[in-house]
């Protein structure tokens, strides 16, 4: 099992990928549609991944997107995040 990686790396990258596809985290955890725990869960997915350079590349050729990267951990997450920000 590979270690988990810094969680302020991670969380940045998960905020940068639920800009891209329209996903508002914060906006949701204000509104009570994800808790703390939720929030936690998806950064600790987001750190057990082994690809974050390749989230990287994705996010720098992606301003916008409609889905997250293939292989995301949090894009069922991230989807459902999208449908309640509209």
């Amino acid at each position: 099992m590979q270690p988990l990686g810094e969680p302020l790396y991670h969380l940045r990258l998960m905020a940068r990928m639920g800009q891209a596809v329209g996903a508002d985290l914060t906006g949701a955890f204000a509104a009570g549609g994800i808790s703390a725990e939720d929030w936690a869960a998806m950064i600790t997915k987001c750190r057990g991944c082994a690809a974050p350079a390749r989230c990287e590349e994705f996010l720098a050729a992606h301003a916008e997107a409609g889905e997250p990267m293939p292989g995301c951990r949090n894009a069922d997450a991230l989807m459902r995040l999208k449908d309640l920000a509209r």
